[in-house]
């Protein structure tokens, strides 16, 4: 596996919403983003707002000792292409002032949109789907929910390929045009399970058939370039788990269930 190639610049075709061409000046910070486990920074390319997250500023995980999570970042955006449902912002590895690192342009969401809530326990309006219910802050009995869309479900499926364990409600940007990104994929791509989500709404349903092309087009993806462009960010081990989990969930054509071997939630959910 190689580490920390930096690309040279060049335009990048983002399915469904236009061609996307990396700006190539100088990355100025404007502030850093708080609270986040690793550096996390909000910058400036060519008038360009970005995520700039450098590889010297994460912090080492045991049971991910493989590459980095910069790169991680970008082989998630790799497999988001593939699938054509625009499901991660488009992101590059490049130099900045703290070194190699991940950018993504900036998306700004509509702050009067939500795509995973909390209600009061058993309150869950149509249009929504149930994940679990709990206790919040204040001790109040309520429902995690997340909303019934098209959108937030190809996450859903996006988030078993790549064997996301880390999907919390606030990695998942509601924008003004019913657009779902979903970001912060430093801990994806494990070879082992490690899928936690609080989008389990669907869990146990069968697959649509757009849902399964598209599992089916990343497998053949992967044996025509993408394991190639994975392989500077991924071990060989992790490559080959990603493309048994796609071959496990055709086989089965559900979403997963979540189950007692891992805890399926992260925590804090948000």
């Amino acid at each position: 596996m190689t580490h920390h190639p930096v690309p040279e610049p060049a335009e990048a075709a983002e399915p469904g919403r236009g061609p996307v061409v990396e700006p190539e000046g100088e990355l100025t910070l404007q502030g850093r983003i708080m609270p986040a486990s690793n550096a996390t920074f909000l910058g400036e390319i060519d008038g360009v707002s970005v995520v700039y997250k450098p590889v010297a500023g994460e912090r080492p995980l045991w049971d991910f000792p493989d590459g980095d999570l910069a790169g991680r970042e970008v082989a998630a955006y790799l497999v988001s292409e593939v699938t054509g449902w625009d499901v991660v912002p488009h992101t590059w590895l490049r130099d900045g002032p703290h070194g190699v690192g991940m950018c993504q342009l900036w998306q700004e969401p509509d702050e009067e949109q939500e795509a995973v809530t909390l209600v009061a326990e058993g309150d869950v309006p149509p249009g929504w789907r149930h994940v679990f219910d709990g206790l919040d802050g204040r001790d109040q009995a309520v429902s995690l929910i997340h909303e019934d869309t098209e959108q937030l479900r190809r996450m859903a499926v996006f988030d078993v390929v790549v064997n996301n364990a880390d999907r919390k409600g606030g990695h998942v940007l509601a924008m003004s045009d019913g657009h779902r990104y979903g970001v912060d994929h430093g801990i994806a791509f494990h070879h082992e399970h490690k899928l936690r989500t609080v989008l389990w709404g669907w869990q146990g349903e069968p697959l649509t058939d757009d849902e399964e092309q598209t599992v089916r087009r990343i497998r053949a993806s992967l044996a025509d370039g993408l394991a190639d462009r994975l392989a500077q960010h991924l071990t060989d081990l992790e490559i080959e788990a990603l493309d048994r989990r796609c071959r496990r969930l055709l086989g089965t054509g559900r979403l997963p269930r979540s189950g007692n071997d891992w805890p399926s939630i992260p925590w804090p959910p948000f």
